[in-house]
């Protein structure tokens, strides 16, 4: 190495400089971790560890940096042509499917891993199980919301905030390709013209509407978006709420529209609490009138309001919950030091947060019992995770 190349690597890394490395990991957001000469880490899309590429730097933020992949020099074996034509990492392609480059093998592997590094602090590692690979890595999506101005439809640019419009998309199902076909033949359409500049329209689809019953702007109700990955849930929870005494009270958290509440009154219990912030889903399920089911509206991201249940679920010993990404902040407001939940059933789409929370669970007395990853959502770094909490006295 010559003087000048050594005199180059030892200066701070600029904007625009490019430099050769090798992938060393993998972030949670999914992105490929690379080491500059200088030390400073880079976080690089559409790369996987093991591979080797000429990179340039794109922005700095904090103690690490972005760049992009300019010429890949050593692909990965397990890299692969992306089943979908609109992939990619240019202004006009979709960031849905970040993993699509990579054979499912892969993916499930590199989750897996992510699982298992995470909680490797709970000495834990014998509890977590195989990862439970979905059953279709095309086809399954059973909702989606597609961004509108009026003139194009699709999803949002790979790292922007543009829409990437689309022609298809082979991981929805075949019911919600047929809504997007139908939608795609409308357009231009002034009516979705977004309010705000530099905004859009949202469409909102599931497998129980059609395009012309879909309303802009307007969510539709939450419904897992696996429909074969959401009946292992509700079966695993099932196979483990069938050992317990029927007799316990149950309190269920986030109950939505009733996911979980279905698999806990089919299960024979006669009291359960099943509590949702979302007023249109409590009524939701209300309306199902399943047998023992008490149904609360809550704001589950109001400490005072956790606070407040536990006396209104002061019976229940068993605990159900299934948060948001953003976990259950306020889990400590319902666990003071004498609390009398004895088994806890805990489903969480954010292994971060799922982390915090377990942390909480665990210094209340409660000890993991099994803990199952699944996919939830192939081609993406998401993983979702169901695990069994009991108290160890």
């Amino acid at each position: 190495m010559n003087q000048a190349h050594k005199i180059h690597l030892m200066r701070k890394p600029a904007l625009n400089d490019q430099f050769t490395a090798t992938v060393r990991d993998l972030g949670t957001d999914g992105r490929g971790i690379v080491g500059h000469p200088s030390g400073q880490v880079f976080f690089v899309a559409g790369v996987w560890p093991g591979e080797s590429g000429k990179f340039r730097i794109t922005g700095f933020k904090q103690r690490f940096g972005f760049a992009q992949l300019i010429e890949l020099l050593q692909p990965s074996p397990s890299r692969m042509a992306p089943p979908c034509s609109h992939h990619g990492l240019a202004e006009r392609d979709c960031g849905g499917c970040a993993w699509q480059f990579i054979d499912y093998p892969a993916q499930l592997q590199a989750k897996e891993k992510r699982v298992r590094s995470a909680l490797s602090r709970f000495a834990i590692d014998e509890k977590i199980g195989t990862i439970h690979a979905s059953p279709h890595t095309l086809g399954y999506r059973n909702r989606a919301q597609f961004k509108t101005d009026g003139r194009q439809l699709g999803f949002v640019a790979a790292g922007s905030n543009r829409i990437a419009p689309i022609a298809g998309c082979p991981v929805l199902t075949p019911i919600n390709q047929a809504t997007l076909h139908a939608l795609l033949g409308t357009l231009p359409e002034p009516g979705w013209h977004p309010q705000r500049k530099g905004t859009w329209t949202t469409l909102d689809v599931d497998e129980g509407i059609t395009a012309e019953q879909i309303v802009p702007n307007q969510r539709r109700p939450f419904r897992q978006g696996n429909d074969a990955q959401n009946t292992f849930m509700r079966e695993w929870l099932t196979t483990r709420l069938d050992t317990l005494d029927k007799a316990r009270a149950v309190t269920e958290l986030f109950a939505g529209s009733g996911n979980f509440t279905q698999v806990i009154s089919a299960a024979g219990f006669q009291r359960i609490h099943a509590i949702e912030g979302v007023a249109a889903s409590v009524a939701q399920l209300t309306g199902q009138k399943l047998h023992g089911v008490e149904g609360h509206c809550r704001n589950l991201f109001l400490e005072a309001d956790c606070t407040r249940l536990q006396g209104d679920t002061a019976e229940a010993s068993i605990l159900v919950l299934d948060p948001p990404r953003d976990g259950f902040k306020y889990i400590a407001a319902l666990l003071p030091k004498k609390h009398r939940y004895r088994d806890v059933f805990y489903a969480s789409c954010d292994v971060a947060t799922f982390t915090r929370d377990l942390q909480v669970l665990v210094d209340s007395g409660l000890e993991v019992q099994e803990l199952q990853p699944l996919d939830l959502f192939p081609h993406t770094p998401h993983v979702e995770l169901l695990c069994w909490l009991r108290a160890d006295t």
